[in-house]
């Protein structure tokens, strides 16, 4: 059957290459005045009514027989451009579209052009930068996370955290990409703040199933985050002053034209506000803090009208700390200590990118990569003795780390001989470096230091992929692919092939049915302590021993675009195999034991509806989205070896988020999210142990019994949130102010439950609760 579907494949990638005579017209789809790449901006031709899309980086290709073309090029608020000329050769036409998001004739045009139920691909919603910034947002911080957190099929995890659980996966089960690279850890402030700054992004998509063949190596969802080019033609910049954290861009050209820039920069100040508090209560020998930080950075170059240079960087670290010095003095000596411990953590990537259109149908990028994610949990204790003798300084440092490096390459090809085939294939490699948790202590006063934990582990990770996205008929289409990846470690290769298949069908002009089936394996696993995304969780390779993730999943689904809003339902199945737990009693802190001692290997599974309905441009604009799912683990030596429901298995999700510009210079939005409560874990029966004796007395522990896994389920949490914002424009640009409001009607979601007593003795449930209503502002600026 694998090598029937081969062959399949084979024969439309040849057919894609038997062409008679054809003009092609290509070249790049960006935004008048920055020249920012708009990417998968449409060209429609009238006349063929045949058309393209632009690529990651603006670039597209529309191939024809036809003497004329009369061709549209349109984006979700912009203005559409018409070309109506009579090619002879292949042509370049480089198209700018200006910005417009509310003029109704531009939305008449844009959405006549911008037809969602035409594309192939399933499962997959795009957010403009525009909606993301203009929710609602938890302490005023604007959060890409949050806001897919909104979209069926999403779920959020705990109150407040900024983790995503797609279709019943888990947050390692994401692959997310800056510029094409992997994040590991894309939390901040334990959780409820990502490491994304919505002024350095151009563009979000989420893919929650029908992967195509070009993306690999995780199960569950496919977050592509794009960062700005800069802006190729005047200097330009925005900012903003929040609540708990301030934040600054600025792009510009370099040389005109020719080279641009763009840096931004975010941090918190908690630790700078506590800062006088605290030394004033402590009469300045105590310092608590804690603070995270996020720094992009972007060179975009033109070499010329056939290449194109990109060089990205982002570096982002959280700390939290607490800091004490005194002194004190015994027989004629005196002690200066400071002792200082915490936990610091955070990412650093780089990509260096080049793009090169090699003919007029045929476009590569090739991208070299260097990232590394790193958790440290330190105690550090300093003392100076001063004597009569004289002075020695002495040094005592604990530390525990753990993280992941990773060295990439890989070249990347797009190959459109004519509007009825879409062809990509390319390959990646990936050099992995694991320190899967090592404890080193360091005394100044000793010759050797003390290592213990799992050593350094070197792993090697290797794809290939080909995809076609084919017109079989006027109503039908089909996007065909494999992908092949593969992963050495420790004298084990794994291989995995991996035939993936999207298509769609046409009722009429503006209704498809769509269907996809996809299969996909992950190399890495994570070893998660909380569901708070802790960076205590520990990133680890497939082994000998513990091999890899593997899923499958199948979709169909109805899509329909209707006077300015698109409208899907979805149903989908997944199964996954592979998947692995600590040991009950077992956690990151046994460094004595090898971590696959610590762990079960179990399978899951997840099926569920989702509806949307979403308007992205206009006056008022936003979605309504609901999710009915089932998320079901098993594990051999958990609960019995019976299937129990996941931790953030849902029953109901429904999620309102609306915009409404009611003036030139004023809007308000709203978001209102409701969901069945979380599974969780009570005992059913408890009973007094056998006598036990402990500080000179007699005892009877108190021993529960747990009937299954996650037995109980959390109240449902439902909370309002409210945001106004109102601009003006100055001499020098633009200043806006937003005031927001979280939880509007204080409701006390909870966070955890535990079981505890009452004044009476009688034993009865808990509920913590994280959040109350938070009022928030902040105010932003443009130049």
């Amino acid at each position: 059957m694998m090598k029937n579907y081969f062959f399949t494949i084979l024969f439309f990638f040849l057919l894609g290459h038997v062409n008679a005579q054809k003009v092609t017209i290509n070249g790049n789809i960006k935004e008048e005045g920055s020249g920012e790449s708009l990417i998968g901006a449409n060209i429609y031709d009238k006349i063929s009514q045949k058309g393209a899309v632009a690529n990651q980086f603006g670039f597209y290709s529309y191939t024809t027989e036809k003497d004329s073309v009369d061709l549209y090029f349109s984006f979700v608020g912009y203005q559409t451009k018409r070309f109506q000329l009579a090619p002879k050769s292949d042509t370049v036409i480089n198209v700018f579209l200006i910005p417009d998001g509310v003029l109704e004739e531009v939305v008449v045009s844009a959405e006549s052009m911008d037809k969602v139920q035409e594309i192939t691909r399933m499962s997959s919603i795009n957010v403009p930068i525009k909606q993301i910034k203009e929710l609602p947002a938890l302490m005023g911080e604007v959060d890409v996370f949050k806001v897919l957190q909104l979209l069926p099929g999403v779920q959020s995890g705990t109150e407040g955290a900024s983790g995503l659980y797609v279709r019943g996966g888990g947050p390692d089960q994401n692959l997310i990409l800056l510029d094409g690279v992997p994040v590991y850890n894309a939390s901040h402030l334990f959780g409820f703040f990502s490491v994304f700054n919505a002024d350095a992004i151009n563009n979000v998509e989420l893919i929650k199933g029908g992967f195509p063949s070009r993306y690999g190596g995780r199960l569950s969802s496919v977050i592509d985050i794009t960062m700005k080019e800069g802006n190729m033609q005047e200097v330009k910049g925005e900012g903003s002053i929040g609540l708990i954290a301030s934040k600054i861009t600025v792009e510009g050209p370099i040389k005109k034209d020719k080279t641009s820039f763009i840096l931004s920069a975010r941090r918190t100040y908690l630790d700078i506000l506590a800062r006088p508090i605290i030394k004033a209560a402590t009469n300045g020998n105590e310092s608590v803090g804690y603070y995270f930080y996020d720094l992009n950075g972007k060179v975009n170059h033109k070499v010329n009208d056939k290449n194109r240079i990109y060089f990205s960087v982002y570096s982002g670290d959280d700390k939290a700390y607490a800091r004490y010095n005194d002194f004190y003095v015994n027989n004629n000596e005196r002690t200066d200590y400071q002792e200082e411990f915490g936990l610091k953590w955070g990412n650093f990537i780089s990509a260096l990118r080049w793009n090169n259109v090699i003919n007029s149908r045929l476009f590569s990028n090739y991208t070299f990569t260097y990232s590394r994610y790193q958790f440290d949990l330190f105690n550090e204790y300093k003392e100076k003795i001063t004597g009569p003798s004289g002075s020695q300084s002495n040094l005592y440092s604990e530390r525990y780390f753990s993280g992941i490096r990773d060295w990439a390459a890989k070249a990347d090809f797009e190959y459109i001989p004519n509007p009825d085939h879409y062809i990509r294939f390319g390959t990646n490699v990936i050099l992995h470096k694991f320190s899967p948790g090592v404890y080193a202590s360091k005394n100044s006063q000793e010759a050797n230091d003390l290592r213990l934990g799992a050593s350094e582990l070197n792993s090697t990770e290797y794809s290939f992929y080909a995809e076609d996205d084919i017109n079989i008929s006027s109503r039908f289409k089909a996007n065909l692919g494999l992908h092949y990846s593969g992963f050495l470690t420790d004298g084990q290769n794994y291989n995995s092939l991996q035939p993936r298949i999207a298509a769609r069908y046409l009722l009429n002009e503006s209704t498809s049915i769509k269907a996809s089936f996809v299969t996909m394996a992950q190399f890495i696993h994570l070893l998660t302590n909380a569901g708070l995304g802790l960076p205590t969780d520990l990133w680890v390779p497939a082994t000998p021993n513990i091999g890899p993730q593997k899923a499958m999943q199948a979709a169909i689904g109805a899509v329909k675009n209707f006077k300015g809003f698109e409208l899907s339902a979805e149903a989908y199945y997944k199964t996954m195999d592979g998947l692995i737990e600590y040991r009950d009693g077992a956690t990151y802190l046994n460094i004595d034991e090898d971590w696959q001692d610590k762990v079960a290997v179990g399978e899951g599974k997840s099926y569920g509806i989702e509806l949307l309905a979403q308007r992205k441009i206009g006056r008022i604009s936003g979605w309504l989205g609901y999710t009915w799912s089932n998320t079901e683990r098993k594990f051999d030596e958990v609960n019995f070896g019976e299937w129990f429901p996941y931790k953030y298995d849902r029953r109901h999700d429904i999620s309102l988020a609306l915009t409404h510009e009611w003036k030139d210079n004023k809007d308000f939005s709203l978001v209102w999210v409701y969901g069945t409560g979380n599974a969780i874990s009570l005992p059913t029966q408890r009973y007094e142990g056998p006598e036990m004796s402990r500080w000179g007395g007699n005892y009877r522990p108190e021993i529960q019994y747990y009937e299954s896994r996650n037995n109980f389920r959390n109240p449902a949490y439902h909370r309002l949130d409210l945001s106004f914002s109102w601009w003006k424009t100055k001499r020098w640009g633009e200043r806006k102010w937003t005031l927001g409001i979280y939880n509007v009607y204080n409701r006390m979601n909870p966070f955890f439950m535990d079981l505890s007593y009452d004044r009476n003795g009688n034993r009865k449930i808990i509920q913590y609760s994280l959040f109350p209503v938070i009022p928030s502002f902040s105010y932003g600026f443009k130049f």
